[in-house]
């Protein structure tokens, strides 16, 4: 079944709660305050089910919002989610100053569909009706309402009320359903607690489904929580789609924890925001909006204080939009795509509104490169736009990154890059996404930290990968996409933590080649009884740096063995102990350290750190004050 959320929209006292009750037998206005001053003060709800021109149902949920002029607060809670609008005007008023604000208020958050509606009918002759009718022809002209219908009601007598049905059916039929299959979002405009169920919050489900028992999280505070139970309409289901009023009964938290403003979403998918880069619209009836300002910001249940900041003009003029930087007092939880509404901070008026084109503004960013990327997601072109968000990043980002970025399912993310990928504009390494040139440059700065290594330290094998990460000041991540980019042209080789150019590993001039060979011939004839390191390079020709630095590279290659801080072995009488230890095991796998020092041929000075050495080694095991040979 379609789902469809109808918004009221009008001045105060010209009937859209008796517009709701009578279509719909559900009297919208709940508090006692609202009853009793017969206005309405806070959002109300509604729901009718009505058959499609096609004969299948729609079900319809209604948000009956107050007109009053001090209550345009919690009609902009209300309006946020809806898809289509009834427009209503009093027939024996016709268009007054909430009238046009709440009109004003629905184009800027691009409502696409809705009715006028000329109610009170009862109240005027034929010739008045005709006369309200052509005056308010007059003012949806050049708007979203021109060419739809206008159909005049009287909710006292039920004039009207067939014909109004039949079109919110045929409006309904045309408005586009909303994605169900996408990250769940539920602002919430009400909290109460019911006996025997506990905290209830309500909302309309914007995108996504909700499902009994789903994990959900809230924002901004980001707790999860459990959905304990749904009900749709006021009625209990096991599942809400988006385009529907749901109710949840949430496990986890208490009604003190949660207000009108915050937002439930799918878990670990999305992240809040305080500052957003923005297209925004100024009315042609609004003051002069100077960069800089204090206002007062909306979308969807949501309401803070943001200041703004113009990217092309010091000064926005009535009527003109401009991208901008709205800086917001609180967080909240919004994705490119969402509208909202901004009032003049004081007096207390909307002035205009936008739409969100960036909730993550990288901080850096140079002002025209802001202006570039601002332009191309405001052209709404899928590629395009889904590359520059990839290409501002010089280090990449992630699937989920660029998901989060987008508001989009990390399986949507994956198949819109792809045909990135498959082009190459967009390199992908694992769940890293780089854009090739990006990546290209990268790799042509490591490959030259590399070759600088090898001019500075020709006695060294290559640079450790880690060394390599520092000097690039890049992430892991990207280090690893660098290196195998050039490793797959051949231009490096990594070879376990050491990265070097082809062809090039060790330079050494004479002295130093010497110098090696003595040193590894020094340790290999000692045997297990070796001599002190630092006694071994005293002698040789070159200084004691580069000395250090052969054996760095001895110790590399395993040719030497290091077993503790003053003993260095070298490999092969090493490789010929664990030998003779196999051997052993088959007479018995018991090692005393007198049988070992009989063995290897050393003294307590040596079996002790060898001991220990093949302990770490897994060779030997140590158990009490003996060994086993493993």
């Amino acid at each position: 079944m379609k789902s469809i959320i109808v918004g009221t929209s009008g001045h105060i006292d010209h009937g859209k709660t008796a517009l709701v009750k009578a279509l719909t037998g559900i009297d919208a206005d709940r508090l006692a305050e609202e009853k009793r001053r017969g206005i309405t003060i806070d959002l109300g709800f509604a729901h009718l089910e009505l058959p499609g021109p096609d004969g299948n149902l729609l079900r319809f949920g209604f948000i009956d919002v107050p007109g009053h002029e001090k209550f345009v607060r919690n009609m902009l809670a209300g309006v946020g989610g809806i898809d289509l609008v009834l427009f209503v005007i009093a027939a024996d008023e016709g268009i007054k100053p909430q009238t046009r604000e709440h009109f004003d208020i629905c184009r800027l958050l691009a409502v696409k569909r809705g009715i006028t509606v000329l109610t009170k009918s009862d109240l005027v002759d034929q010739e008045s009706l005709q006369g309200v009718r052509m005056e308010v022809q007059e003012f949806l002209r050049g708007s979203f309402l021109e060419r739809l219908p206008i159909i005049a009601v009287s909710a006292m007598k039920g004039t009207g009320l067939e014909e109004l049905k039949r079109e919110l059916a045929q409006e309904a039929s045309e408005v586009t359903a909303r994605d169900s299959s996408t990250i769940a979002r539920l602002p919430i405009d009400r909290v109460f607690t019911m006996k025997g169920f506990g905290t209830v919050v309500t909302g309309t489900l914007i995108a996504g489904t909700i499902r009994k028992e789903d994990e959900l999280q809230l924002f901004p505070s980001g707790k999860r929580l459990r959905v304990r139970g749904v009900q749709v309409h006021g009625q209990r289901a096991d599942t809400a789609i988006a385009g529907e009023r749901t109710a949840l009964n949430l496990a986890g938290l208490e009604k003190n924890e949660l207000a009108r403003g915050m937002m439930l979403a799918s878990p670990g998918m999305l992240r809040v925001t305080s500052k957003i880069d923005v297209r925004l619209s100024l009315l042609t009836t609004a003051k002069p909006l100077k960069s800089g300002a204090r206002l007062h910001f909306h979308a969807f249940t949501s309401e803070t204080i943001a200041t703004v900041n113009l990217y092309r003009e010091k000064q926005l003029k009535p009527g003109q939009e401009d991208f901008a930087q709205l800086r917001l007092s609180a967080l909240v939880l919004l994705v490119p795509g969402d509208r909202f509404i901004i009032r003049q901070f004081s007096p207390v008026v909307t002035i205009g509104g936008g739409v969100v084109l960036d909730a993550t503004p990288q901080k850096k960013a140079a002002r025209s490169a802001r202006l570039e990327f601002l332009e191309l997601q405001a052209e709404n072109d899928g590629k395009a736009a889904l590359l520059a968000r990839i290409r501002r990043r010089e280090h990449g980002l992630s699937i989920g990154e660029l998901a989060a970025e987008t508001g989009q399912t990390k399986e949507r993310t994956r198949a819109a890059v792809a045909e990135l990928v498959k082009s190459g504009a967009v390199a992908r390494f694992g769940d890293l996404l780089i854009e090739r040139a990006m990546l290209v440059g990268l790799a042509e700065r490591v490959q030259q930290l590399v070759a600088d290594f090898h001019a500075r330290n020709p006695l060294v094998a290559g640079i450790p990968k880690e060394a390599l990460r520092d000097q690039a000041g890049l992430p892991e991540t990207p280090l690893e996409a660098a290196l195998a980019f050039l490793t797959a042209g051949k231009e490096l080789v990594v070879t376990a933590e050491l990265v070097h150019l082809p062809g090039l590993g060790v330079v050494m001039k004479d002295e130093e080649a010497q110098s090696r060979a003595v040193i590894e011939q020094a340790f290999a004839l000692a045997g297990l009884k070796v001599p002190a390191l630092k006694d071994v390079l005293a002698g040789l020709k070159i200084d004691k740096a580069r000395a250090q630095k052969i054996v760095t590279l001895l110790l590399r290659e395993k040719i030497l063995i290091k077993i503790s801080d003053d003993l260095v072995f070298h490999q092969a009488p090493l490789a010929e102990l664990r030998r003779k230890l196999a051997a052993e095991k088959s007479r018995s796998p018991k090692l005393e350290v007198g049988r070992f020092k009989d063995l290897a041929g050393v003294t307590r000075k040596y079996a002790i750190p060898l001991l220990e050495y093949l302990d770490r080694e897994r060779v030997t095991k140590r158990i009490g004050d003996g060994r086993i040979i493993v």
